[in-house]
């Protein structure tokens, strides 16, 4: 099937690769233009943009140039994954587009899915490849997969596994004609994108709740008035166990380290005593 693909960050580049070892002719990448990246700042492209160049794909930063390859180069179908970009009427009036979603959906429709799930404690999530229409991932479904999440399920791990199965079911889909997309049912949450006051650690909350903020990574707390990362974290006997912290300006260290340098008072500590 003639395809044009629209992603950018690492998550979008193993569909991206699989689709094209499925035999597909992906004849347009379009992906967010390159930025400031790392600590040096020096502009580099997306991870979609370079995977595609790895391929052999022409690669453009507009999406309306996906109406062209519909056109002129008789592209059937667009596949969004983590695109992060509106995607106009007007486009898909022209282009049908199917997008891989990585959630149960209803449940957690929007931009940060994987991050909410573990939030909220769900242990289990999915993917879904559904059709993109104007609405937020309020199209309809044609296939979904389950995914487990595990007490200790860090974001990262928890991307990793949603990344596999839903690059396998993309594939899997796109293997025989579409059908018909099924209609969303139950109940609709919505998976708004973090901030980073969101991750600040409430340390007076309860502990699984506080260990589940640490599982996304990014959460922090604020030492003698400076912030300190907590990387990671166990959970004992309902107590909040930090592993891994970084301190403001430093690189990660186990926490018990930091601990022996830092010498925290007993009122200044957090989590284990």
């Amino acid at each position: 099937m003639k395809l044009v693909f629209l992603g950018t960050p690492d998550m979008a580049v193993p569909p991206l690769r699989a689709l094209v070892a499925a035999g597909h002719d992906v004849v347009l990448v379009v992906t967010r233009p390159d930025k400031r990246r790392g600590r040096g700042g020096a502009v580099s492209p997306s991870p979609v943009k370079a995977a595609a160049r790895d391929l052999g794909l022409t690669v453009s930063h507009d999406v309306d140039d996906a109406v062209s390859a519909a056109r002129d180069d008789g592209a059937e179908l667009g596949v969004v994954v983590a695109f992060g970009q509106i995607v106009k009427p007007h486009v898909l009036d022209v282009l049908p587009m199917v997008n891989l979603h990585f959630s149960l959906l209803p449940r957690w429709r929007g931009a940060a899915p994987v991050e909410r799930a573990l939030l909220a404690g769900d242990d289990v999530t999915g993917v879904c490849v559904m059709a993109l229409e104007e609405g937020l991932d309020t199209g309809g479904v044609y296939a979904r997969r389950e995914v487990p999440i595990g007490p200790e399920t860090t974001a990262i791990e928890l991307r990793s596994a949603l990344v596999d199965v839903g690059t396998a079911l993309l594939v899997d889909t796109l293997a025989a004609p579409l059908g018909e997309a099924v209609a969303q049912t139950g109940e609709v949450t919505y998976a708004a994108k973090l901030t980073t006051d969101d991750l600040e650690v409430d340390w007076s909350q309860p502990p699984a709740e506080v260990h589940r903020l640490i599982r996304i990574g990014g959460a922090w707390t604020t030492f003698r008035g400076k912030r300190l990362k907590i990387n990671g974290a166990e959970l004992h006997d309902g107590v909040v166990v930090p592993t891994v912290v970084q301190p403001e300006g430093k690189a990660p260290m186990g926490f018990d380290a930091w601990r022996r340098g830092a010498r925290p008072s007993r009122d200044e500590l957090f989590g284990a005593a």
